[in-house]
């Protein structure tokens, strides 16, 4: 990858002026042009004040470390190592804190790295294929054989799924498949685009939340999202709290 077209990319992608970036990594413009122009060649420092001016994900960081011809600094840890165990103790807490609402926690791709037993009501009569630890989360969402033929607003849903993977390629690609080209109306969406979702318990309206892990500096740590379901009234969250109490979802 060429550095200087790589960070002017990034820069000019994020609508960020030569001078604001500048100001932000503590350099001039002047310099900052010559680095965009090949015509200087910054030091490592300057590479990683360069992306963090620009909040690049540490992925991102890390292969613009490598285009300046530098080692990533950010470290990619296996989630299932020793050194992440304290990470996969707290998801575990946090998805059974949860309960009796439904959560789950994916990567930077959608696979679903953990889940609470409340994603049951979601998912149950999905193709088990795309269900469990593994599996992609988007995909579950609206494959015909996924959730799609439960979902009451899919039209609405699906195009809010659909704009979330954008940077996904292939993956992008299938989704849209799944999904009918649409006219946007003009119908008023609330406060939020919900999950109407038809289930055993009856029907629930849900919205959902993301968290991250927010002073990250591993790449696999910065990269989870946990994604939890909320229910969008009363009744959503009487039918989840009377399964949850009953042990049943029936």
């Amino acid at each position: 990858m060429d550095f200087p077209r790589a960070l002017r990319e990034r820069r000019t992608g994020s609508r960020i002026s030569q001078l604001d970036l500048a100001t932000r990594a503590g350099t001039t413009q002047r310099h900052l042009s010559f680095i965009e122009s090949g015509r200087s060649v910054p030091g490592r420092g300057m590479v990683v004040r360069l992306a963090e001016s620009l909040d690049l994900p540490l992925r991102e960081r890390n292969e613009l470390l490598l285009a300046a011809g530098y080692a990533p600094v950010y470290p990619e840890t296996p989630l299932d190592g020793p050194q992440l165990a304290p990470v996969r103790a707290a998801i575990d807490h946090i998805l059974a804190g949860h309960l009796p609402y439904p959560a789950v926690v994916v990567d930077r791709r959608g696979d679903v790295v953990a889940a609470n037993e409340a994603l049951d009501v979601i998912t149950e009569g999905a193709d088990p294929r795309l269900v469990g630890p593994g599996t992609n989360a988007y995909r579950l969402a609206l494959h015909p054989d996924g959730l799609a033929p439960r979902i009451l607003n899919f039209d609405a849903w699906a195009r809010h799924i659909v704009e979330r993977t954008r940077h996904l390629g292939e993956l992008h690609e299938e989704l849209s498949s799944y999904v009918p080209e649409a006219v946007v109306g003009e119908q008023h969406l609330g406060f939020a685009v919900p999950l109407e979702l038809r289930t055993p318990l009856g029907e629930l309206h849900l919205m959902t939340t993301v968290t991250t892990f927010a002073t990250a500096v591993d790449v696999t740590l910065a990269e989870l999202k946990l994604e939890a379901f909320l229910p969008a009234d009363a009744r959503t969250a009487e039918l989840l709290v009377r399964a949850r109490g009953t042990g049943s979802r029936r």
